[in-house]
């Protein structure tokens, strides 16, 4: 089995946001980075297939040369092998980061043979787009299933499993294919202090994508307001009580 997972590198999603002044971007002087809950799903689901079915499983991102702190941290937890498509450009739109992960993976498959298996995370924690591995599946004409919560392969395929509010949706689907990830499929690994020295010693293979022009312009980024919490004295000992025998009637505890 041959699998490639896209990740994406994001602020820590417990850290708290500020914006530059110009309000173009987030201040990132005092954040850490991560990759997405549903993306480190992803990664430990490739692991855990190759550990059954044997393979490489392949980690790649698109961003700054400090990026190379994720996909290290991937390999650390058993990832074999791991590509940075390194860019200083900060804003790449979904069609951009689709397009260069589409080349990447042709020019991957010409050389090393076809990946069976396409891995994304359902959606990044940043933009929350959950389009890349859909425009990927497209331009690269391959099956997709989206937001996964049970993937297995079999002799013939995978048979991926969704949840629905009622229940579950199965679908089966031969290779090579596309999968979005879902957080909850799992329970990721741990890096083990071994897996990090190994990791120390691995190759990160560096190169550097073409951007197609820009579909879409940021104008700014704005925080969202602030949820305001009121409190309402309805008044103190017994006479507080018929307040609060009107507002239970007002929420039809009390008829």
């Amino acid at each position: 089995m041959n699998i490639l997972v896209c990740i994406k590198r994001v602020p820590d999603v417990g850290s708290k946001f500020r914006l530059t002044d110009d309000g173009q971007a987030i201040d990132t002087t005092s954040l850490g980075f991560t990759i997405s809950p549903h993306e480190e799903c992803a990664v430990e689901e490739a692991i855990s297939i190759i550990e059954k079915t044997g393979g490489n499983a392949t980690v790649l991102t698109l961003g700054p040369a400090e990026a190379e702190e994720q996909l290290k941290d991937s390999l650390a937890r058993g990832m074999t092998d791991a590509i940075l498509l390194e860019s200083d450009q900060p804003e790449w739109d979904p069609r951009q980061t689709a397009q260069a992960i589409i080349e990447t993976v042709k020019s991957e498959e010409a050389k090393n043979g076809p990946f069976d298996l396409l891995m994304f995370g359902s959606e990044s924690a940043d933009s929350g787009n959950a389009q890349i591995g859909i425009r990927v599946a497209h331009g690269l004409d391959r099956p997709i299933i989206c937001g996964l919560k049970n993937l297995m392969v079999t002799d013939s395929g995978i048979i991926g499993k969704r949840d629905i509010p009622n229940g579950m949706e199965i679908y089966e689907t031969t290779l090579p294919a596309v999968v979005t990830i879902k957080e909850g499929i799992n329970l990721p690994r741990y890096p083990s202090l071994r897996g990090r020295i190994k990791a120390k010693k691995k190759e990160v293979v560096h190169f550097a994508p073409n951007q197609i022009p820009l579909q879409m312009e940021m104008i700014q980024l704005k925080h969202p307001d602030e949820q305001k919490k009121e409190v309402e004295m309805l008044g103190e000992g017994a006479s507080a009580a018929p307040e609060v025998v009107n507002i239970f009637k007002q929420l039809k505890l009390l008829k």
